[in-house]
């Protein structure tokens, strides 16, 4: 589906971002690895290269601009072109009602969450741009649609993601950029460990999806590469939940 484009996927480093950089490569993308954890975000690249993909890790900031911008450059400089941009950076936070969170914490949130996407969306659809288009798949989740109590940075900041998602596409579309969000439900990856490992909480978010379990990160990478590929032409301005019927309810 992707033979011989240039992939850049941000938080990289495992979880969701980590598959997406396997599958890309698996379907023949160049894979740019991006992370601000250096030592995992290498061994996703290593695990790339295992299978007989084509990786290179690049380290990056997403809550600072200048970063984003060094990240793209760098990609183009060493490929030569942008074709596919995965924005999958991301933190939970903590949990905390609207009168008690914390300032910085929802400052840290919205920084990673929501400005990361837009610094790297700036970046990357000007390098699509001149070379006549590519796809950016936005990693918002089910709280881009829905809350989700004790949530309110990271609610605030995925909605934002689809938001901004729509903007871009009515903006970049007819220019041949096609611009997309993916909505993960729950997802067994190490950023909802800690509700995993906590029993009751698993078995109450494992009911909350209609398919009876959590979701697998690979689950959700096979949407972002088929959204990156020329298979999904037709698609731009898209919220694509996988989400287990999570929001069916």
């Amino acid at each position: 589906m992707l033979a011989d484009k240039v992939l850049l996927v941000t938080g990289a480093a495992s979880g969701i971002g980590r598959a997406v950089a396997l599958i890309a490569a698996r379907e023949g993308a160049r894979v740019v690895v991006s992370d601000h954890h250096a030592e995992a975000g290498e061994d996703t690249a290593a695990l790339v290269r295992a299978q007989g993909g084509n990786a290179w890790f690049v380290a990056c900031d997403v809550a600072d601009a200048g970063s984003c911008a060094e990240l793209v450059a760098r990609t183009v400089g060493h490929f030569g072109r942008l074709d596919v941009a995965c924005n999958n950076a991301g933190i939970a936070g903590l949990s905390h009602p609207v009168v008690d969170f914390p300032l910085d914490t929802w400052d840290q949130v919205l920084r990673v969450n929501l400005s990361g996407v837009f610094y790297g969306m700036r970046a990357q659809l000007a390098a699509m741009l001149q070379t006549g288009g590519g796809s950016i798949v936005n990693m918002a989740s089910i709280l881009g649609a829905v809350g989700f109590a004790n949530c309110a940075a990271y609610a605030a900041a995925k909605h934002g993601v689809v938001g901004l998602t729509q903007v871009a596409a009515l903006e970049y579309s007819g220019q041949g950029v096609r611009i997309n969000a993916v909505g993960p439900g729950f997802i067994a990856t190490p950023m909802t460990r800690n509700l995993q490992d906590d029993e009751p909480v698993r078995q109450a978010l494992v009911a909350a999806h209609p398919i009876g379990r959590l979701g697998r990160a690979e689950e959700v990478a096979e949407l972002v590469v088929w959204l990156g590929s020329d298979r999904a032409s037709f698609v731009t301005g898209a919220y694509l939940p996988v989400d287990g019927g999570y929001l069916a309810r």
